[in-house]
Order: C-alpha cells, then structure tokens, then sequence
C-alpha cells in the first residue's frame, strides 16, 4: 500500500515514536530501522515529529535530524510527512521548509496551539504555512488543542488551496459525510485508530495512524478490507485489535505503544518527561491486549 505520487498522503501512514536510550538521547540508528521495517511491511509512508514522535520534547536539532533520518531511511515510494506544529505560525513554516529542503513529500499541521485561536487566525496561520510550498494535511485534534477544525472551516481551507487533506481525530465520524458534502475533494485521513473502520466506510483513503508500529500487517489488512467495503472480513479483526486501538486516543498512547512494540520485539523504550512510566496496572492491561493479539497470530 506504498503513497501515490500525485496525492503521496494516501494510503496507511505510520505516525511513529522515536527510540531512546536508557539515558534518553536519541537513537536515530533504531529509527531508521524502524522506518526501513515499516515501508518493508508494505505501508505507505511515516509521520515523524508528531505527538507520538514527542516533538515537544526535542531540540530544533535532534527535530530536524528526525527528519532527515527518515527521508534518508525511506526507500523510493515510500512518503514522509513530518509534523510540523508549532507555537507561532512563523515557526511552523520554517519547519515546512526545513521538511522540504530534507526531501519530505508533505507535512502535517495542527492549528494554533498556544491558545484558542477563533477562525481568522486560524486561516492565516494555514496561510503562512502553505508558503512553504509543500501539500499541507491538516490536523483536527480539539481534545489536545481545543481548536476544532469543523467541516466548514476545513472546506474553506481546502476552497483556498491551503490544505489538501485532514487528518480527522474528533471522533466524531459524522463529519465525515459533512465533509463531503462541503469539500468533496478533500482527502479525509482516519486520525484515530480506534474510529478508523468508522471512517473507512465513511470513505476515508488514508489513515494517519498509530498501532502499525507493532502490528503492522494486521493494521494495513484491516485497513484494506475496510475500503475495500468488505467489512463482514474486517469487523472481526476489529473487533480483536480494538482493546489496543483504543490506547492510541487515551492520554498514555505513547508509552502504550512503545510498551506494546517492545512486546513483540520492535524498540519501543521510554519515554521523555513529562511522561512518566506507566503505572503497573496500565501496563498490565496493554502487556495482556499485545499477547493476546500475538496469540491470535496478528502482526
């Protein structure tokens, strides 16, 4: 399932961690293997620099490198959409730069983050960012930003030319049939993994997403079969991942899915502060969801 080269956001993109060593630098050998692995299973593409990626906690160094550690990782086909959120709109655009000049294909863009921005600064942060010359995903996360990218404010977006796909984390999937309405050639990207059959049906063609990272395969014919309107073959493989999807819109999502990958033998590690280890009933739980989804034979 390897992105398009006209519309390189589609497909199964993996929003993925970065390892760290025990004193927590930065391990960007074991990132760029963890890319290599990823495009090797046959999905389309990564997102460093997101939530998952604990930007912000990174230097501008250690961001920047991430970057470049993955674009030199991907294999041809293979696309790399960095987050590039930021405080100030001016700061997000120099590192949608920074993603082009490194050779990425697109970036992912949150709204204003420092506060609750109303509509117009909203449009002109999109604005700045856009100059930056690469394709722009939008992501609607209010829960974290509590800014909501409503279906009319993407379609004005979109009807701008400033974006050309959402990334859709509301988890409200009847935005999902608005959005076509308004801007019918929009790319509407599952964000959650726990909706993500919801808004396959709901004709989602890309998934920006987070259990790949350890269940790769299973996640990406999951995600086949869902738009492929087979859901009678991908409702049970829901139904039998959906104790660990679910982890990936509860606050300790990173930890849990660096725990999980360090299960099934990938390099998960810890995490920066302010996250913290998980408590030990957490950690339990998610131990018990990855093995018995190994049990089941998932990978």
């Amino acid at each position: 399932m390897s992105a398009t080269s006209e519309r390189p956001w589609r497909g199964v993109y993996v929003a993925t961690p970065l390892p760290l060593r025990d004193d927590l630098t930065v391990d960007e050998d074991a990132y760029a293997e963890h890319v290599r692995f990823l495009a090797d299973r046959g999905c389309s593409g990564v997102c460093p620099n997101g939530s998952l990626g604990e930007y912000q906690t990174l230097t501008a160094d250690e961001r920047a490198r991430t970057v470049r550690v993955a674009v030199d990782a991907a294999p041809p086909g293979f696309g790399v959409m960095p987050g590039v959120a930021a405080y100030g709109a001016r700061e997000s655009r120099r590192w949608a730069e920074q993603a082009a000049e490194a050779g990425a294909a697109s970036v992912l863009l949150l709204p204003p983050n420092a506060y609750v921005a109303d509509r117009e600064t909203v449009v002109a942060h999109y604005r700045e960012v856009a100059k930056a010359g690469l394709p722009v995903v939008a992501y609607n996360n209010p829960h974290d930003t509590k800014v909501d990218l409503t279906p009319p404010l993407l379609a004005e977006l979109y009807g701008e030319g400033l974006i050309v796909a959402v990334k859709e984390f509301s988890g409200d999937v009847r935005r999902a049939y608005e959005l076509r309405e308004l801007a019918p050639e929009l790319d509407l990207l599952a964000g959650a993994d726990d909706v993500v059959l919801e808004l396959a049906i709901a004709g989602a063609v890309g998934w920006i997403s987070g259990y790949p990272n350890a269940f790769p395969e299973s996640c990406l014919e999951l995600f086949r079969l869902a738009t492929s309107g087979d859901v009678e073959a991908a409702l049970p493989l829901y139904r039998d991942l959906h104790p660990l999807l679910r982890w990936d819109s509860k606050v300790e999502f990173v930890q849990a899915i660096k725990l999980s990958m360090d299960l099934v033998g990938l390099r998960g590690g810890p995490c920066r502060p302010p996250r913290l280890p998980l408590r030990p009933e957490t950690a339990d739980r998610i131990a018990r969801a990855t093995e018995a989804a190994v049990a089941q034979g998932y990978k």
